[in-house]
C-alpha cells in the first residue's frame, strides 16, 4: 500500500488522492506523462521530487514516511515493514512517573514471543528491541514509551505505528480491551482483566512468591501483544476498504502462536473478589 500511497506529499489530502486514483494513478510508477489535468505544473514537480525521495527512502527508512503521514494514516506503512515489526506492551505497577515501575513486558515480532520481568531479565529488553525498526502498540505514544524512556533512561528513536489513532481513525475509540470487543476479539479465561488488575496481579506476587500469579499476569501482558497483530490486521484491511486496493491487498490473518503462559482462574478470582470487597467499604 505504501507505493500507492499520496497522502505524504504536502498539498495531497484524501480528496487529491483519491483523485489521483481515479485518473488511473495508481502506484508511484503510474505518476508519468500525460498528468492529470486537475494538476497544476508546480504541483507536478512538487510530487515528482517527494516520489523521488520516497523511492530512495522506502527500503531502509521508514520514518520518512511516518514523519509526513497523520497518525491515523500509519497503517499504510504496515505490509511493506512487517518483517521488521513487533508488537509490544508494557505492565506497571501505576501511572506515576516517579513512584512507580515497570513489572512485565512482553513483544511479539508475529513468530516469537518474549517477555521481561522486573527483577529477573528486565535489562535485557532493550537490546532485544534494537533488532526492530517498526514497533506497533495501543496508546504506546503517551504511555508505554514514554515510561520505557524513563525508566531505562533511553530514547526509543523507532517507527511507531500507535493503533489508537489508527482505530480512532475508522471511529474506535475507548481502551484497548473496549476496542477488542469492538472489533469480535475474545480474551477468553482473561476477559475483564485490565490494568488496573495487572497491578494487582503483581502485587500479589510480590507478596506471596506464587508463580501462577507472576503466569497470570505474563499471560495477560502477552495477550495483548497478540492481539495487537489481530488489531493491527483488522484495522489495516478496515483502512483498505476506503481504497480501490481492497481485493489486492488485503491481509489474511495468521495461525496464532501457542502461548507460553496460562491464566490461573483460582487466582484472578481471588483477586477480583478482594476488589470487590475494597470497593464495597
Amino acid at each position: 500500500m505504501l507505493k500507492n500511497t499520496f497522502r505524504h506529499i504536502p498539498g495531497i489530502g484524501l480528496k487529491s488522492e483519491k483523485r489521483l486514483w481515479e485518473s488511473g494513478v495508481h502506484s508511484w510508477d503510474d505518476f508519468k506523462s500525460p498528468y492529470p489535468r486537475f494538476l497544476s505544473s508546480s504541483k507536478i514537480d512538487l510530487i515528482q521530487a517527494y516520489l523521488s525521495k520516497s523511492r530512495e527512502e522506502i527500503a531502509s527508512n521508514s520514518a520518512f514516511f511516518v514523519a509526513l503521514l497523520t497518525s491515523n494514516q500509519h497503517w499504510r506503512l504496515f505490509p511493506h515493514y512487517r518483517g521488521k515489526t513487533v508488537y509490544l506492551d508494557i505492565e506497571t505497577t501505576g501511572l506515576s512517573d516517579f513512584h512507580d515501575h515497570i513489572t512485565t513486558i512482553a513483544l511479539y515480532d508475529g513468530s516469537v514471543i518474549k517477555t521481561y520481568v522486573h527483577g529477573v531479565n528486565l535489562d535485557d529488553f532493550v537490546a532485544d528491541l534494537e533488532r526492530y525498526d517498526v514497533l506497533v502498540t495501543y496508546n504506546g505514544k503517551t504511555f508505554d514509551l514514554p515510561f520505557i524512556e524513563r525508566s531505562f533512561g533511553v530514547k526509543i528513536d523507532k517507527t511507531h505505528i500507535d493503533l489508537r489513532y489508527v482505530l480512532r481513525g475508522l471511529g474506535f475509540s475507548g481502551g484497548l480491551k473496549s476496542c477488542e470487543k469492538q472489533l469480535g476479539v475474545d480474551r477468553g479465561d482473561l476477559d475483564g482483566v485490565d490494568g488496573f488488575f495487572a497491578v494487582h496481579l503483581w502485587k500479589e506476587y510480590e507478596k506471596t512468591g506464587n508463580r501462577s500469579v507472576l503466569e497470570t499476569l505474563l499471560a495477560y501482558n502477552v495477550e495483548d501483544v497478540v492481539n495487537l497483530e489481530i488489531l493491527m490486521l483488522k484495522a489495516y484491511n478496515l483502512s483498505l476498504k476506503n481504497t480501490p486496493f481492497f481485493e489486492s491487498h488485503k491481509l489474511s490473518f495468521p495461525v496464532q502462536p501457542p502461548l507460553p503462559f496460562h491464566p490461573d482462574k483460582d487466582c484472578i478470582e481471588k483477586i477480583q473478589q478482594g476488589l470487590q470487597r475494597f470497593a464495597f467499604y
